[in-house]
Formats: structure tokens, sequence, C-alpha cells
């Protein structure tokens, strides 16, 4: 059981770096241009339609951290010879293009993030107010809707992933509150 869910964690390591890059890229001014606001300042009924924390600039450091990421994580996974043990999802890698893989990660954890932060808005919470669980888990929710039609994977590989996120997004955004980097520890 322990492998698996280091299999599940590992399978999504490329999301979990790559939604911890906006934060990054703004603190160290990587893509200074691209940080504008999604939703370019407009509202609906009063109220921002994403806000403007959700800038062009986490949207593209994602894309190109867990698009670059995935062959990285694939060929490591080969390189090691784990690709003859039944683990999830790597028994899917042969399936699809490493890079396409990564992208539609990509756009899944994006889209997660997007699709919750214009429901906070609408339910008139603040950037940083708690959301729970959906703060934590909402780019699995994306991942699955962007990577389930393509891939077929077992549903409690999604299952697991949610279990888990939440506690690991909980620890990194406490650790990123204590180093500066986020404005709420949840």
């Amino acid at each position: 059981m322990l492998y698996y869910l280091l299999s599940c964690i590992y399978f999504f390591g490329p999301a979990y770096i790559a939604n911890a890059s906006p934060p990054l890229a703004y603190k160290f001014n990587i893509l200074k241009k691209l940080g504008k606001p999604i939703d370019g300042g407009k509202t609906i009924n009063n109220k921002p339609i994403l806000g403007d924390h959700k800038t062009w600039r986490g949207i593209v450091s994602e894309i190109i951290i867990c698009t670059l990421l995935m062959p990285v994580f694939i060929k490591i996974h080969v390189f090691i010879g784990l690709e003859h043990y039944q683990t999830i999802g790597f028994n899917v890698f042969n399936q699809i293009n490493a890079f396409l893989l990564g992208f539609l990660l990509s756009i899944g954890i994006i889209f997660g993030d997007l699709f919750f932060a214009f429901i906070k808005r609408r339910l008139n919470l603040k950037p940083g107010s708690k959301f729970v669980p959906f703060d934590q888990i909402n780019y699995v929710i994306g991942a699955f809707i962007f990577i389930q039609p393509f891939l077929k994977l077992e549903l409690k590989l999604w299952f697991w992933l949610i279990v888990l996120t939440f506690f690991i997004h909980v620890l990194f955004n406490r650790i990123g509150y204590n180093m500066g980097l986020h404005n709420a520890k949840w």
C-alpha cells in the first residue's frame, strides 16, 4: 500500500511542483511582464471574476514547469528501473506522449484552480480566505477532468490523490507561509 501511495505522489509530482511555481515566479520576479491579472480587472456583479492574484505569469509558469517536468519524471522512472513494477500511472505512460501528458496535466491544474477561484469570488471570499477542502484539492479535480478522458486511470488513484494532496498542500502551504511566499497557511 505504501508503494502505491508513493507512486501516486510521484505520478502527480510535476503537478505539485508546477502548482508551487506561481508564488516563486512572483517572488523572484520571473516573467515579470506576464504579472497581469487574467481577468483584466473585470467584474461580474461588482465582484472580481478571478481576482488580481490570478495572473498570466502563474499560468505560463505552471504550463512550462509541468510540461517539461513530466518527461523528466518518466525518464527517472525508467532510469531507476521502476517501469517493470506495477505502479499507478506508469503503465499508461506508453499510451501518451510525455510532453502532451505534462501539458494536459498543467491545463487541468490551472482549470481547477481558476474554477474554484471563480467560485470563491461569487461567494464573496477574498483571495487567501479559507475554502476547505477545495483550496487544497482544486488542482486534482481539474487534472481528473483533463487527464481521465485520455488515460482512463483507476478511480482509486484519484481518490488517493485527493486525500494525499489535501495533506501535502496544507504542509507545503504552511512552509510557504513561513517563508513569506503565501499570505495564508492553508
